[in-house]
């Protein structure tokens, strides 16, 4: 659609609303649309590589701060946590100040925690210091998907939202090596010194390049019960809650690979640090590449149909995995191709099912936001620690958890959309009808 075409949508919007898109999409050049994406991905990305980054040197921060492996990977958990509650609180933020204070604030905490990363002298400093940065890196995830649902279409949305996934990716492919080769090279404090950087550099790209994309409400309250009221609202939207858990819970087959794979290939294969490091590089390939191939199909059918036939790809090839996986008759190549193609499900599926959970709300986009990614995390930290207490020397588990993932989320879809009378399918008051 061309940007003319996308102002008259927005013409049957209430003024208020409209009045901000059309300013934003009237020098709407290519350029300008590339530009854009890449500070939403590099935002949506920096809580990701802020995990990523630093996980090659476990072993270098147990040493220096006179304590064990495990009682590093608190730090992991102590951000999980910080992303999981963080995001709920930004919601609010988000929609009384508007986009862009509360992301300032964010990645202000951020960049002070981060530092106090760098200076952490024992391992207990350090944990608090990451619950921290997490708080303020959060910020950011929220607040790039919620300018996605104020700025585009909703018809636009997923295909926007694949567009990030292609930055997002750069994560797992760029920040392990990096990670690796600062903590050889110059000990794992200088992790937190870069990442501040990061955040400095994308704060500036924010101050000066990304516009408001939306009008403070200052009528909106923070006391807590009109903002548990607003989650409220928001939950019982059946559209929103049927595509955010089912979202959701497919997503968390992207962490129980995660989780998963470090012991499948490395301890059940026997491969190498380096040969894991191209596996996992060739498998990211797979989530970004069916991200962008969503891109095509959206031009020829709807979100919903998409996430349907996703769904039900996903749980065939989960099946076959569980069954090659119990039988143990993969080997590496075949547990590779059947993790590829589960990741490709989970790509094509994840950009529909966030764009088809935020599109009914205008006024509580940020609340929508949050909760779309508490209910992400929360569900992948939950996977992550169970496959982590399986201790497991097979893919069963890994396989097993994907079929369950898939199956539940296939049924949450064919239950869920039951209640959607009118499923919102573009913006300016179409509908489609369900």
């Amino acid at each position: 659609m061309s940007v003319k075409g996308l102002v008259v949508n927005y013409l049957q919007l209430p003024y208020s609303v409209h009045s901000i898109k059309l300013r934003l999409f009237a020098g709407m050049t290519s350029q300008r649309y590339f530009f854009l994406i890449l500070i939403l991905g590099s935002l949506t990305a920096l809580a990701p590589f802020s995990i990523d980054m630093y996980l090659p040197g476990f072993p270098d921060i147990a040493k220096s701060l006179h304590t064990s492996t495990e009682n590093v990977a608190l730090s992991l958990s102590s951000f999980f946590i910080g992303i999981s509650a963080g995001q709920l609180l930004y919601g609010p933020l988000l929609d009384k100040y508007g986009r862009k204070p509360p992301l300032y604030f964010g990645l202000a905490l951020y960049i002070v925690a981060s530092i106090g990363c760098h200076f952490s002298a024992s391992i207990e400093m350090l944990i608090a210091m990451r619950f921290i940065q997490a708080i303020g890196g959060c910020a950011a995830s929220v607040a790039s998907i919620t300018i996605v649902r104020d700025i585009f279409p909703v018809k636009e949305n997923a295909k926007v939202f694949a567009l990030l996934i292609l930055v997002l990716g750069a994560s797992p492919m760029i920040a392990p090596t990096v990670g690796g080769y600062v903590t050889t090279a110059f000990g794992w404090q200088l992790i937190f010194l870069i990442l501040a950087v990061i955040a400095v550099l994308i704060s500036l790209a924010v101050i000066f390049f990304l516009p408001e994309s939306y009008k403070p409400d200052p009528t909106y309250s923070l006391k807590p019960k009109p903002i548990i009221n607003g989650f409220i609202t928001v939950i019982k939207t059946p559209q929103f809650y049927t595509y955010a858990i089912s979202g959701g819970i497919a997503f968390s087959g992207l962490f129980a690979y995660i989780s998963s794979s470090p012991l499948v290939f490395m301890e059940v294969f026997n491969v190498s640090s380096k040969v894991y490091g191209w596996i996992f590089a060739i498998l990211s390939v797979g989530f970004i590449g069916s991200s962008q191939v969503n891109s095509l199909l959206i031009k020829k059918y709807k979100s919903a149909q998409i996430v349907n036939a996703a769904l039900i790809a996903m749980v065939i090839i989960s099946a076959l995995f569980v069954v090659g996986s119990v039988q143990n008759i993969l080997g590496l190549v075949g547990t590779i191709a059947m993790i590829f193609l589960v990741l490709c499900c989970v790509g094509i599926t994840s950009p529909n099912t966030s764009a088809l959970a935020l599109a009914p709300f205008e006024k509580n986009a940020g609340s929508a936001s949050a909760l779309l990614g508490a209910f992400q995390m929360c569900i992948g930290s939950v996977v992550s620690v169970g496959i982590s207490l399986l201790k497991s020397q097979s893919s069963i588990p890994m396989s097993a958890i994907m079929l369950a993932a898939s199956s539940l989320a296939l049924f949450i879809v064919l239950i869920g959309r039951r209640n959607i009378k009118e499923r919102v399918e573009s913006t300016g008051g179409s509908f489609g009808a369900h």
